[in-house]
């Protein structure tokens, strides 16, 4: 390969300003169309919107008007078992040519292709002008090497659309991955203009290397306006339709009923080589870690008592211990691991969404995104550090079109308080960055790369 072929296959492909409306479903909200003609007019965006107000229809609108326009194939990816809910929404809409592919045969099929992040590497990119990924915040939860071939895949492809409702919940630089997805200013510009370093350097840290050492990067205050501003000129953001103007009279969420119940470590961490009389909160990771492994039995017993009651639940863990315990104490449970084959998680999840399970063991990392699950109303919840995750597993039932209150029961121990407290800091961040994506909304503003690098240098007189 020669060298400037190996530079072109790392560009972006030119922005485009996208294209005119051509279809737009009676049915949409009032909301929802202005976020449709919005998206399909700008080409390449965001839509960071909430559970329950409507992206899979707007999805499946701004794909339909593409194919329209450019007779090509548009490509939606999803989380693990949400394509049959696109299907769903479609034959509602009466939207056509939506077709499911497992193995990458879709020629003849359909226009408007759905496949699983996991099957991704089925697609040639090359087929496509337009994709859109649904839940486009789960790529962080994934492994590097799907990570990097969905942002190579984006890179070969004309329009773009990144759809979540939880954009960075409690790390705006993700904002920046975001914007360099969609071709617009890439993560290491934004984190010079925008950003400062703690240790005043200017290495950029890996991912995995700023969850092992703290947020390393910070907004600096004469520049958070202007952040905002520049977020708001590629992307839209709402929790709600009154965010962007519109009547919330059909969207209000029923009541959410948070329940903690501490668990006693009936045995104490050691310090420093001894052990205490008294259980201590438990500090740092390992520590944490040590005291949920010794406390399985005691939350799963607690977890099974809280899910008597109610004939439709989920259990949320993190451990394939705590999952193994669970399944041995309530045979109604139905345990879904990752190691399972995507055939056989997408056969236990269509049931549970269906009513055929009525209690479901998972993870937050399996099944924490896109899945519509109104019909559950209760579910326990093992905490960890990441909010995002715990937002996410309780969207999964409490969201617009949701009839009843959904009780969630946190279960943690005496020595996880610190880490609740963590949880709880995460929370109020999270609604603080939303409402400074909504209150910049309508001030957008272009930030560019600088253009003049290459300017001549003029000398001063005195060295002429």
């Amino acid at each position: 390969m020669l060298y400037t072929d190996f530079i072109n296959a790392k560009r972006h492909t030119s922005i485009s300003n996208g294209i005119e409306v051509s279809f737009l479903p009676d049915a949409l909200f009032d909301f929802q169309k202005y976020l449709t003609e919005y998206a399909i007019n700008k080409g390449r965006c965001g839509i960071f919107l909430d559970t329950g107000l409507g992206k899979t229809i707007i999805e499946l609108t701004i794909a339909h008007n593409y194919t329209k326009k450019t007779n090509k194939h548009v490509l939606i990816l999803t989380p693990l078992a949400v394509a049959f809910q696109f299907i769903l929404e479609a034959e509602k809409f009466k939207i056509p040519d939506v077709y499911h592919t497992k193995d990458g045969n879709y020629k003849g099929k359909g226009k408007i292709i759905l496949v699983n992040y996991e099957r991704l590497h089925y697609m040639n990119a090359k087929d496509f002008d337009c994709v859109i990924l649904d839940e486009s915040s789960i790529l962080k939860n994934y492994e590097g090497q799907i990570k990097n071939h969905v942002t190579d895949f984006l890179k070969k492809v004309k329009y773009r659309f990144l759809f979540t409702a939880t954009p960075s919940p409690n790390d705006y630089i993700e904002l920046g991955t975001s914007s360099e997805a969609l071709g617009y200013l890439g993560y290491t510009d934004m984190l010079g203009q925008f950003f400062k370093n703690n240790q005043n350097n200017t290495i950029k840290l890996s991912r995995t290397a700023q969850s092992r050492q703290g947020e390393k990067w910070y907004l600096k205050p004469h520049a958070e306006q202007a952040f905002w501003n520049w977020v708001s000129s590629w992307s839209k953001s709402a929790k709600k339709p009154s965010d962007l103007g519109f009547s919330d009279d059909k969207f209000t969420l029923p009541q959410l009923i948070e329940q903690q119940t501490i668990v006693r470590n009936p045995t104490p961490l050691e310090k420093y080589g001894m052990t205490p009389l008294f259980s201590f909160p438990a500090n740092g990771f390992q520590e944490i870690k040590k005291e949920a492994k010794i406390t399985i039995e005691q939350r799963c017993e607690i977890a099974v008592e809280k899910t008597k009651p109610h004939p439709i639940s989920v259990y949320w863990c993190l451990l394939n211990d705590e999952a193994k315990c669970l399944s041995s104490l309530d045979k109604l449970a139905v345990e879904i691991n990752g190691s399972m084959p995507l055939e056989q998680k997408e056969d236990i999840l269509h049931n549970f969404s269906t009513g055929n399970i009525k209690r479901l063991i998972t993870k937050p990392t399996i099944t924490a995104f896109g899945l519509n699950w109104q019909h559950c109303n209760h579910t326990t919840y093992f905490p960890s550090y990441s909010y995002e995750q715990y937002y996410q597993s309780i969207r999964r039932f409490w969201r617009f079109g949701q009839k009843k209150p959904v009780t969630v029961d946190l279960i943690y121990t005496n020595g996880q308080k610190n880490m609740m407290k963590a949880l709880l800091i995460k929370k109020e961040k999270a609604i603080t960055m939303f409402e400074n994506l909504i209150k910049s909304a309508n001030t957008p503003s272009i930030i560019s790369k600088k253009d003049n690098i290459y300017k001549e240098i003029k000398l001063p007189n005195f060295l002429k």
